[in-house]
Formats: structure tokens, sequence, C-alpha cells
């Protein structure tokens, strides 16, 4: 990792107009993000329907000269059926994101039901030779499973030089995502990590009450700052990536990173504390990444009902019986029409069981 600073740009929650990113506002967002001395975007095709990468390409790539920056790109293996698919998928990312060349190229959410079909089409071979031609920097993974999963890609790919894991303070020690095990699996094997959704895709920032008082008794860091300042302060960890889909939040976070001081023995004791108040509140722990939706043959809106629930459940907002409604209509159906197929819960990095959460769901706000 050639970038001097931890932190990174995830373009998967681009800001939006309706459907469409909002190109004028990512654009400042980027100027601001470069201004301030950071270099590294990630992006990959599924994210927001292909138009993550034809955003950078407008606001990044055909803006600013190439050794400026770094881009990492993705192999999503719905892109791909054979290894003959896989290289011109990979010319054509290349070519919206308006490239030569990707400085990293990760072999995306791996885990132990897709890594077969990875193995299968040899898609882990066709990004190495890739990377010989001059056209991949450096090839890693993201990835969601469990410790041992990793430990077996990492056996059996002794030549991927980075991993992508899910770290942060309330998934460290958590049995389903394994953020410290994983991470441990990382350092055994000598790879640099880069940290994905380090603030649990919003949820710890809108902190629940309790919580806040915790950092609020500090010297003033936004809620976000906490999250990501823990993730980046692993001796390991290269690169903390941060979604952010408005300029404040990139103003926030430049402001805290662009000169990196770890978490304090104060702050550290304060994180422990949310931690136990988040222990203590049964919400859903859905990140809001939507892979579940790009399955979904209902398409149902599944993490904005997961939000809602949480809520109304968990933090008392009321208000959500309205929002419930807005979400269901003719294209997206209630949660109670879940025809149970789970496809969902196979996509899903959270290992969530999708199906029996909807049945909740359907219970708060379809009691009529």
């Amino acid at each position: 990792m050639t970038s001097e600073k931890k932190f990174g740009f995830g373009c998967m929650r681009l800001p939006m107009k309706g459907d469409k990113v909002d190109i004028p506002q990512t654009k400042e967002m980027v100027d601001c993000f470069m201004e301030n001395g950071f270099t590294y975007y990630d992006t990959a095709h599924c994210y927001i329907d292909g138009q993550s990468e034809t955003a950078i390409k407008e606001c990044v790539t055909s803006r600013y000269p190439r050794e400026s920056y770094q881009l990492t790109n993705k192999l999503t293996d719905m892109y791909f059926d054979s290894e003959e698919d896989i290289r011109p998928f990979f010319e054509k990312q290349l070519e919206w994101c308006g490239v030569d060349y990707f400085d990293y190229y990760l072999m995306h959410a791996q885990n132990a039901d897709n890594y077969n079909k990875y193995k299968k089409c040899r898609a882990y071979e066709t990004a190495f030779e890739l990377k010989k031609e001059g056209k991949i920097r450096h090839v890693g993974i993201s990835f969601h499973d469990t410790a041992q999963v990793l430990d077996q890609i990492l056996n059996d790919y002794p030549e991927v030089e980075i991993v992508q894991i899910q770290l942060n303070y309330l998934d460290y020690d958590d049995v389903a995502v394994q953020g410290r095990k994983c991470y441990e699996v990382c350092c055994k094997h000598g790879k640099e990590v880069i940290v994905m959704e380090p603030v649990k895709g919003g949820s710890l920032v809108d902190l629940p009450a309790a919580a806040k008082q915790f950092f609020d008794r500090l010297h003033g860091g936004s809620y976000a700052s906490y999250a990501i300042r823990f993730a980046a302060g692993f001796e390991n960890v290269v690169m903390v990536l941060s979604g952010m889909s408005t300029i404040g939040q990139m103003e926030d976070n430049v402001s805290f990173m662009k000169v990196f001081h770890p978490l304090g023995s104060e702050e550290l004791a304060a994180v422990e504390k949310v931690c136990e108040i988040f222990r203590d509140i049964n919400i859903i722990k859905c990140t809001t990444c939507r892979y579940c939706m790009s399955v979904c043959p209902q398409q149902i809106l599944i993490p904005d009902m997961f939000s809602c629930y949480n809520a109304k459940t968990a933090f008392g907002d009321w208000n959500q019986d309205m929002y419930y409604e807005t979400l269901c209509t003719e294209d997206h159906p209630k949660a109670s029409e879940c025809i149970r197929c789970g496809r969902c819960e196979k996509e899903c990095p959270q290992h969530l069981p999708i199906r029996e959460l909807l049945t909740k769901v359907a219970k708060e706000f379809e009691r009529q």
C-alpha cells in the first residue's frame, strides 16, 4: 500500500438525486478528499447498479492524473460463469472507470459458498495473469465468512497480497462476523488489511441515546470518528474505507484522519461502554450493503425495512410506521410477501436469518 494516509473513499453509498448519482456533489467530495491528501478509492460493478464505476470516471479519473490516486475494483461472482467470461468483464471495468489498470483488484465477498466457483473458473489465476500483464498492480480479496475459511483461501493462494475485512468495535468479537479472528488470520499470513464497514453501515453513527453519553463526555469528536479511528488503530490495517454520501460526512472524516491518532485509553473505555449498550439492545445487525436486494425475486426493500424496525423497536421512533408504509409499493411489496426462497441469506455478509427477521418486521408493522 503506497498511500501514506489510512483513510479511503468507499464508493458504495455515493450521494444520490433520485435513482442517479449526484455528480456535482460527488465531485465536491472528491475534491475535498484529494485536497486533504487522500488518494484511495474503492468500487465494484454491483455498487449502485454500475453507477459507482462511471461516477468515478466522471468525478475522479477524468479530472486527476493517474499517478495521483489509487483505484480498487472487484470481481463479483454474479458477472461471470466461466473462466472465459472474466477477461471481457475486466476490460469493461477498466473502460467504465476510465483507466488502463487497477491498483488493486479483489476477488469480491469471498465465502465458503462462492469460493468454489472462483476456483473452478480460475478467477485467481486470471487475476495473477492480469497482474503480470500490468493491468493489475496488486491482487487481493474482500471477505465475509469465518476465520477458518479465510485461512483456507490464504493457504490455497499465498500470492494474495491484501485482504479486505469487516472490522468495527461492535463486530470485533461477534461470533458471526469474527472481526478479531479474521484480522488475526491476516496477521498470521503476513497480509495487509483493508477495513470495510468501520461504522457498520451507519449504526455506529446513529447511536441510541444511552450510548451517546459516553462519547459526549469526551473531547467532542463525532461518533463516526471514534469508530473509524478504532479500526485504523490496528497495526496491520493500512486502509479504512468509509462510504460517504454527503460533503459534511467527507469534511468530518478527513478532519480527524488527516493527522491520525489512535484511540486513547479513555476513548477505548467509552467504546466498551457503547458496546455494552448495544449488546443489551435487540437490533438487527444489517449494514445496508444491499447484496440481498440484488437477488430478491420479490424486490422487497429488506435493508430499509430492517432500519425501520430498529428505529422503532430499539430507539423508540414511532414515525417508522409511516415510513414503513412508504416502502411498500407495487414494485416493492411488504415483508409478509417474502416467498422464503433463501437467496438473500446466501448473499448476506452478516449471516442474518433474513426470512425469520422479515417475519418479525411483518408482525411489527402489519398488525392490521
